[in-house]
């Protein structure tokens, strides 16, 4: 017998009738929850201990999406302090004219790992560690699809990090601006090491940002508690899976223009040479198709925390809720048209220069139609005079002044007279202060009883607010009239007679403003973080209707609701306490570890039970091996170099060889809550495995296509250099060889399912596409070597090179998949009639073979 539904389940019943299901799962089945009277005795003491943190040392291994991200917060934060510090050693310099505190070689390094500092190790990775932590709980679920691919990228992001920043104390840093631009960082006027500590680390740390974007997508899409469709998705959790999409199409453009500019210093590729056929507006076209979306990824989410905190706030739900999250997909959307806005000043052609001006005010209405949004949530509302609220108001103000002058930069005449001025440093700190710091302030002081179940101090907390408010302006306000005098960026001195003098003296007083709010800020959270708080159950400070507030330990909720409200604790005031006394989905472990619902990417309705993985040192020990081999890359310690790679490749497969699980009966299918049965193993695209593949598959394609954009590039500038025919000998065999591993792979599963022995066969068949794969690229690369091109003669070798040595690294992660399956395979650990990891790795191989086709007819058909 039930207790009879309340006001939330039964909508979410009517509402789910009134639709058909998107699984085959029976809807009206939500009307058994929440369940009633008590659970068995010790059941909730088994939840705790199976997902108990490890402790001492041991802490090192854990995965729990609460412990790693707030390491990963944590992390950030100092980052955040560290660059903070390296610019006020900047403003000090600047303070007065012809200042000598440090010399003109270590001010390029200040600012250029302040600004790489700020925005590869603070500002996209803290919106991440934030996302890490608060996600799960906002969808109830027990962690993120792949705990272990959290910690990694976590580990990957602390470890290159620290190393990365270490440069500086070394005199090793790079001394070209955050962007890098060649031919100021060519092997000819960079030599030594500094620009390949800059290429490597954030290439690496860029790596890491990508696998931490491919889990959290799968995390929106797969594991939301069931009844939360698309329309009942809280807005950080649209902004979230805006972000991840967002990551995994921009990030790519850096990643290959830091592979390009490293293949160009190490093997002398005249990819952005001119007077050998490269350009170097090709690295400015790449940079900024990935550093202009990234202000938006850091906007984004820190926005919709705006849109979450200002509901409590306002004690309202948010006005315009439909419209704030098309208006967040718009930005990401008309993000990717703005990027060559950066550059007005190269002399683009005029009907370019003004479609790109054009679109860089366009930009600028979806994000005031979340700043209107909020006014009128705030305004319509009963607002809470605390902390978060005057974060909230500062940040807004802030935003939209930044915002102002942001318009101003997009106009084409005006941009030419601000380009590479003060005035667009004042610009781009108001917006990302304004979009993304204060934001992330007011979220701790929001979100601290959620973490500790204590509060930051709201005395000490108003002191930080008007330090950071008024330093702001301090520091900014007078860097426009700067800019607009003529002050460039970038120098490191002065004369006395610009009347520079007066006005960077009080930016410099401004920056020690702001820093000492900072350090207000870091006292009053270590005397609440150190002190400890309430076990980790979450204490609703501020009366939240989302979801976070349910969490109750390292499980994240005791059990998973039924939710039909984008507020559901206002909603159904019962909410918490059922949940917490286990009333709804997994009250319980139903195999002895740990678990958590996967449910349908659109109506989130349940599919199966997902077997977690615990707590493991792999994810670590693969992070401290990837950063040895990019590390020792960068000294040119090959040696040591290659035995890391070995390594990494080798914790890598220990990490995931017990990941893809088939449990015997009857844990094949266990009560998921009220008598519920689910499956504890799907194959094909219902399992979350799957969608992840596909996501790195898009990301490898993205890394591509941004190779074949530098390749039609340079050919469309200097056709001149194009003087070798290109060799047509390899393209039958090739796409013969390409065409058979494709088959082989698309074979293997149907093969696997329909023989008594089809594992085996599906393991040979997979080995053998693997070979064929390999073959192709070693006999494109031949065609092209007996032809003549050679890497360093021209602007046509080098990219043709480049995209073979990006497949070439393609391929060996494929050959080294197929000899991880067949291991599997010999070892029994490839069951008929589908397995989750062959299923990925077809995807992969599949999409390998496409590559390879793709780069052995493109530089043979154009020209």
């Amino acid at each position: 017998m039930t207790q009879p539904a309340s006001p939330g389940v039964e909508g979410a019943i009517h509402a789910a009738a009134a639709e058909p299901s998107e699984t085959g799962f029976d809807t009206r089945l939500y009307a058994r929850f929440p369940t009633q009277g008590g659970r068995p005795a010790g059941e909730f003491e088994a939840l705790e201990k199976t997902w108990e943190t490890p402790t001492g040392w041991r802490a090192l291994s854990a995965v729990n999406n609460n412990f790693i991200g707030f390491l990963f917060i944590a992390t950030a934060f100092g980052f955040f302090i560290a660059a903070g510090i390296l610019s006020l050693v900047m403003r000090v310099q600047l303070a007065a004219p012809l200042a000598g505190v440090v010399p003109q070689e270590t001010y390029n390094q200040l600012f250029t790992m302040h600004g790489s500092v700020m925005m590869f190790l603070f500002a996209v990775p803290a919106v991440e560690a934030i996302a890490v932590l608060l996600l799960p709980q906002m969808l109830a679920a027990r962690d993120l699809p792949f705990p272990r691919l959290s910690a990694y990228s976590y580990w990957a992001y602390a470890i290159g990090g620290v190393v990365f920043f270490g440069s500086v104390l070394f005199s090793l840093a790079p001394s070209g601006g955050w962007f890098m631009y060649p031919p100021l960082s060519s092997g000819v006027y960079a030599k030594g090491i500094n620009a390949d500590f800059w290429l490597l680390g954030i290439g690496f740390i860029e790596i890491s940002a990508i696998a931490g974007a491919i889990e959290l997508i799968v995390g929106v899409l797969r594991t939301r508690a069931p009844g939360m469709t698309l329309a009942k998705m809280p807005v950080y959790a649209w902004a979230i899976l805006i972000f991840g999409v967002m990551i995994i199409l921009a990030f790519p453009a850096m990643i290959m223009v830091t592979f390009l500019l490293e293949l160009e210093r190490a093997f002398n590729w005249p990819l952005f040479d001119a007077t050998r056929g490269g350009d170097p507006l090709l690295y400015q076209h790449l940079f900024w198709f990935f550093g202009h979306p990234d202000v938006y990824i850091i906007f984004i989410p820190a926005s919709a925390m705006v849109s979450t905190m200002v509901v409590t706030v306002a004690q309202k739900k948010l006005v315009g809720h439909e419209l704030v999250v098309l208006a967040m997909i718009a930005t990401g959307f008309i993000s990717f048209g703005v990027w060559a806005h950066h550059m007005f000043t190269v002399g683009m052609p005029d009907l370019a220069a003004g479609y790109f001006s054009a679109a860089s005010m366009a930009v600028a209405v979806p994000a005031g139609a979340q700043v209107f949004a909020w006014i009128c949530t705030l305004a319509s509302g009963r607002v809470q005079r605390n902390v978060p609220s005057l974060f909230l108001v500062g940040g807004i103000l802030i935003f939209v002044m930044g915002g102002l002058s942001g318009v101003m930069v997009g106009m084409v005449a005006f941009d030419g007279q601000a380009h590479d001025t003060y005035f667009v440093v004042a610009h781009f700190h108001y917006v990302l202060i304004g979009g993304m710091l204060f934001p992330l302030f007011a979220g701790f002081y929001y979100w601290t009883p959620m973490i500790n179940g204590r509060q930051l101090s709201e005395r000490l907390g108003r002191w930080v607010f008007w330090l950071s408010f008024v330093g702001v302006h301090v520091c900014f306000l007078p860097m426009h009239l700067t800019g607009l005098m003529g002050m460039p960026r970038r120098v490191n001195t002065y004369l006395p007679d610009r009347a520079w003098d007066l006005p960077n003296l009080i930016s410099t007083v401004g920056a020690f403003i702001m820093a000492a709010g900072a350090l207000l800020f870091l006292i009053d959270a270590v005397r609440c973080y150190v002190r400890g708080g309430s076990g980790g159950n979450a204490r609703n400070a501020f009366h939240g209707g989302t979801l976070e507030w349910l969490s109750a330990g390292s499980y994240g909720v005791r059990s998973i609701p039924v939710v039909n409200d984008l507020e559901p604790l206002w909603a159904d005031p019962q909410l918490a306490n059922d949940a917490q006394a286990g009333r709804y989905f997994l009250p319980n472990t139903a195999t002895g570890q740990r678990e958590t619902l996967v449910t349908s990417p659109s109506r989130a309705e349940p599919q199966y039970v997902q077997i977690m993985p615990g707590p493991s040192w792999w994810p670590l020990l693969s992070a401290l091996f990837t950063a040895g081999f990019f590390l020792l890359l960068t000294v040119k310690a090959m040696t040591l170099s290659a035995v890391c790679g070995v390594l990494t490749v080798i914790c890598l497969m220990r990490w995931v060889w017990s990941n893809d699980r088939h449990l015997p009966p009857p844990q094949s299918q266990v009560d998921a809550g009220a008598s519920i049965l689910l499956p504890t193993y799907v194959a094909g695209p219902q399992a979350h495995g799957w969608w992840a593949a596909v996501l790195l598959d898009i990301v490898l394609g993205t890394i591509f296509l941004m190779a074949m954009f530098g390749y039609l590039y340079l050919y469309a500038a200097h056709p001149d250099w194009w003087l070798l025919k290109a060799p047509r000998g390899a393209l039958v065999p090739g796409l013969l060889l390409l065409g058979a591993s494709a088959g082989l792979a698309y074979a293997a599963r149907p093969l696997m399912a329909r023989l008594k022995r089809g594992s085996g066969a599906s393991a040979v068949l997979m080995g053998l596409s693997a070979a064929c794969l390999a073959a192709a690229l070693a006999v494109d690369v031949l065609d092209w070597w007996r032809a003549g091109l050679r890497g360093d003669a021209s602007g046509q070798g080098a990219t043709v090179y480049a995209m073979l040595a990006w497949h070439g690294s393609v391929v060996a992660a494929v050959v080294l998949a197929a000899f991880f399956y067949g291991l599997r395979w010999m070892r029994g650990l490839a069951p008929r009639p589908a397995n989750k990891t062959q299923e990925a790795l077809r995807l992969l191989f599949i999409y390998a073979a496409l590559e390879g086709a793709v780069g052995l007819l493109l530089p043979r058909l154009l020209p």
